[in-house]
């Protein structure tokens, strides 16, 4: 059976909506849910609640609530905005705290798992991009809006960052142990204050391409290092041999070249026909 909305109320609502956009956040500690099957807790929050309610049936699914810095919304605008009788529902995501030597990174969107948010950067607050939970627009009445992104050019990174969390390529399984080396680099260099940190930071993006094909029995690697134009004040070339001899051909993979270059200076071809390399791409299953 559909409900209708009381007009009055859907009026309100919907009026207060109108001033709501993707990534604005509630900040204050609330809880976020997510289902979990207590026969094989995988989180310390649902390993507690197996232990605290020792009269629920093993085989019961629960309804964990855990604590969280604040809420973002990422539903596109669009649909935040359109008639809560029409759309009553909207997507939200956790606010984390980061350590200060990670967020440089996440801001830099070189994790597909967390988006960073300008607006509330000197919070170190990020969203994390793992966990998302439905809410009924009316949840968002009475709450004190931060606006997360600032402009255009932030919001366009955010919404970026949740395109990439859902469609990012997934790279083959053997590439990992020939990335190894390259991943603890770009790991451990990344907020390091040095002319490589600096440097690493300075990149726009780093694509990786396969000639001919990622399914081909030998296949050389191509590295993009994308910097934004006119930085010249980095030791590019010997950087790039540093990090091209971090990577270490084997089994399939044959070789490996690469160039630091502008998007102005790529051709369309080759941006998509490479893909991007987050931190996350380069983790191993372990890691």
């Amino acid at each position: 059976m559909s409900v209708i909305p009381d007009p009055q109320h859907a009026r309100r609502l919907d009026a207060v909506l109108q001033s709501w956009q993707q990534g604005d956040a509630v900040l204050g500690e609330t809880v976020f849910l997510h289902l979990a099957d207590l026969r094989n807790p995988l989180t310390p929050e649902a390993a507690a609640e197996d232990a605290e309610d020792e009269a629920r049936e093993p085989t019961e699914l629960a309804a964990i609530t855990v604590q969280v810095h604040g809420i973002v919304a990422v539903s596109q605008t669009c649909d935040i905005v359109r008639a809560c009788a029409e759309r009553p529902y909207l997507e939200v995501a956790p606010l984390v705290e980061v350590s200060e030597a990670d967020l440089p990174a996440i801001k830099a969107g070189r994790y597909a798992r967390y988006a960073g948010l300008p607006g509330l950067e000197g919070q170190r607050l990020v969203v994390d991009l793992d966990r998302t939970m439905t809410v009924e627009k009316s949840v968002l009445l009475g709450l004190k809006v931060v606006r997360g992104v600032r402009n255009d050019a932030e919001a366009r990174a955010f919404a970026e960052a949740l395109a990439r969390k859902r469609s990012r390529f997934a790279f083959p399984d053997d590439l990992r142990p020939v990335l190894d080396r390259f991943r603890r680099r770009m790991i451990e260099k990344h907020s390091k204050h040095s002319p490589e940190g600096d440097a690493l930071r300075a990149l726009h993006e780093i694509r990786l391409a396969a000639s001919p094909s990622w399914d081909a029995d030998a296949v050389s690697l191509f590295v993009w290092f994308i910097r934004e134009p006119g930085d010249d004040k980095h030791a590019w070339p010997t950087l790039l041999d540093t990090w091209l001899k971090l990577i270490t051909p084997a089994g399939r993979y044959v070789g490996v070249d690469g160039l630091v270059t502008t998007l102005d200076d790529m051709t369309a071809r080759d941006y998509v026909t490479s893909d991007r390399l987050d931190l996350d791409h380069l983790s191993t299953a372990s890691a």
